[in-house]
């Protein structure tokens, strides 16, 4: 179990305790109506454990109508989001990571829990079964098997798919024709209702969710609605409420309580309270047409919702390569295993890098960090090329870069025969916000031109930067997630920071071809969140949100030349 899956399981668990509240409101709501409308919602209620959202959201985006809309995260119902990882567990090259404690814990006691409400429920199943097989069978023509047992339990039906009524041996002998009949009338309504199927189902319920407080309060709620339910269904048949009562009373004197919550009995829920309602024989109201249409209306929201959502995602879409081509290009594999690698020069809009992969042309062609790059076969991410791309005329000036991407696009589609296709994501990302006491030491730019920074292990120096080219190339990379800039800072800045890197490899140095800058001296000084607090007065919050990602569907080794 990942820190993802923690998070995803524990928003899965809130969004459920959400529905939960809405159905006790509901429940208030419809307290003069019957019991077993009250029941069909707290069983709602309790499905809705086992059936998530995200569900709901993955079955709409099975359609192929798409629209250009992003798409909510259900953020006030996600309080859980991924705790914020010291940088260099995500920044070490080649470490196997370590399996996270807490993690591994949490699921051990879950699956320990689960462990134990499976063998106490097999064990109840167990014995009624045992009890079932020792009865004698008996002929009353109430339509489903008919069992006597010497065992003191209850009159209740047991059984899902083919119910059986087990009745203590004897028990025509001490409730007379018309209590037995009351008895039997509310047992056959356990069977019209199938609530030992709803049972079981709760029953799941309580062994996967068995620490959540809520779904055992849910189990009494069930429980007690159940049996008002066929109260009232005993009554509406016209039978005599005091005899009825009588025959639940001298029923709980003479035998014990049933031991299973899978076989439907006659004496659950508050027995006191039961009692006093038998006899107020109050009649309850069928649902009108404004209870009925909030019903209707609540229940196709909560499905259609979600699905909704799925629906007006932005599905995938296919990436274009630029028609803008270079004149010559050299790309040749590069097997020396060196450890450096990186982009030399672009001047005069060429391209020339040394032992890079196809996911970091891609990354540079598209202008998109890695991370953000999925699929395709994995050598994308291990296969090493020197390339030496150069355009027919040299371009000068701001376009340059950009003509230089668009030309690398053309290079990746016809040497690569890359496809890609552009998605998105519901991720963990990091905001960048301006900490207390607002930004420090961000100095305007000393001469115009492109943004440009320089990182070496633990300094990083940039030029003519924004904001938001800081997030998303700089921080993107070092945090390995998406950072989004929330700053709102304007401008474009001169700045620098250093950082006490923990056992983290020194990263690459990138340039622009203008110029060779030399890496800095060592440098001892605060951790990399500390030193972005201290030094520029920035901070990163850890939140989710819709990451587009670009996904390779096709790529091929490209041949030496």
């Amino acid at each position: 179990m990942t820190f993802m899956n923690l998070t995803s399981f524990g928003n899965h668990v809130w969004q459920s305790t959400l529905c939960v509240g809405l159905a006790w409101l509901l429940t208030l709501a419809m307290r003069k109506n019957r019991a077993a409308v009250r029941y069909w919602i707290w069983l709602a209620a309790s499905v809705k454990f086992l059936v998530p959202f995200s569900l709901f959201v993955s079955l709409g985006e099975q359609f192929v109508w798409r629209t250009g809309y992003t798409p909510p995260s259900f953020e006030t119902a996600k309080p859980f989001v991924e705790a914020a990882l010291p940088v260099a567990s995500r920044v070490v090259d080649n470490a196997a990571p370590g399996l996270p404690l807490l993690p591994v814990i949490l699921l051990a006691l879950w699956l320990f829990g689960v462990g134990v409400g499976l063998l106490v429920w097999f064990r109840q199943w167990r014995d009624l079964r045992a009890v079932k097989r020792s009865a004698k069978r008996v002929e009353l023509g109430v339509g489903i098997p008919v069992v006597s047992s010497s065992a003191r339990l209850e009159p209740g039906v047991f059984g899902i798919l083919k119910p059986v009524l087990l009745l203590p041996a004897g028990i025509t002998e001490h409730l007379t024709r018309d209590q037995l009949e009351t008895v039997l009338a509310h047992e056959l309504c356990h069977v019209r209702r199938r609530d030992n199927l709803t049972a079981a189902i709760h029953m799941a319920v309580e062994t996967v969710f068995w620490f959540h407080p809520l779904v055992w309060w849910i189990r009494a709620r069930l429980i007690e609605e159940r049996e008002r339910a066929c109260d009232e269904e005993v009554l509406r048949r016209a039978n005599d409420p005091q005899t009825y009562a009588e025959g639940i009373l001298s029923v709980c004197k003479l035998y014990l309580e049933s031991p299973l919550t899978c076989a439907a009995g006659v004496t659950g829920a508050d027995l006191k309270k039961r009692i006093a309602e038998i006899l107020r024989n109050r009649m309850a109201y069928e649902l009108d047409w404004g209870r009925r249409t909030l019903l209707i209306a609540l229940g196709v929201l909560v499905v259609t919702g979600p699905m909704a959502v799925g629906i007006c995602a932005p599905g995938p879409q296919v990436v274009a390569a630029s028609t803008q081509t270079f004149d010559v290009a050299s790309i040749k594999p590069n097997k020396t295993g060196a450890r450096n690698s990186g982009f030399r020069r672009f001047k005069g809009g060429q391209l020339d890098a040394t032992n890079i992969t196809l996911k970091m042309l891609i990354s540079f062609a598209y202008d998109v960090p890695q991370n953000q790059i999925v699929g395709g076969p994995a050598w994308i991410d291990s296969e090493r090329y020197d390339v030496l791309a150069k355009p027919e005329e040299s371009a000068s000036g701001n376009p340059a870069m950009a003509l230089t991407r668009q030309r690398t696009q053309a290079l990746l589609a016809d040497r690569f025969q890359l496809t890609l296709r552009k998605d998105f994501k519901i991720l963990p990302i990091f905001e960048l916000v301006v900490a207390k006491g607002g930004p420090k030491n961000l100095q305007p730019p000393a001469k115009e031109g492109e943004p440009d920074l320089i990182t070496n292990g633990h300094h990083v120096g940039c030029r003519n930067a924004s904001m938001e080219f800081f997030a998303k190339v700089f921080l993107t990379g070092q945090t390995g997630r998406p950072v989004v800039d929330k700053t709102g800072v304007e401008g474009s800045f001169d700045f620098a920071m250093d950082w006490t890197p923990d056992d983290a490899p020194p990263a690459r140095v990138v340039a622009d071809g203008n110029d060779e800058r030399a890496a800095p001296t060592e440098f001892s000084g605060p951790t990399f969140f500390t030193a972005l607090s201290q030094q520029l007065g920035l901070k990163l919050e850890a939140a989710k949100g819709p990451v587009q990602v670009f996904v390779v569907d096709h790529a091929e080794k490209a041949s030496e030349n």
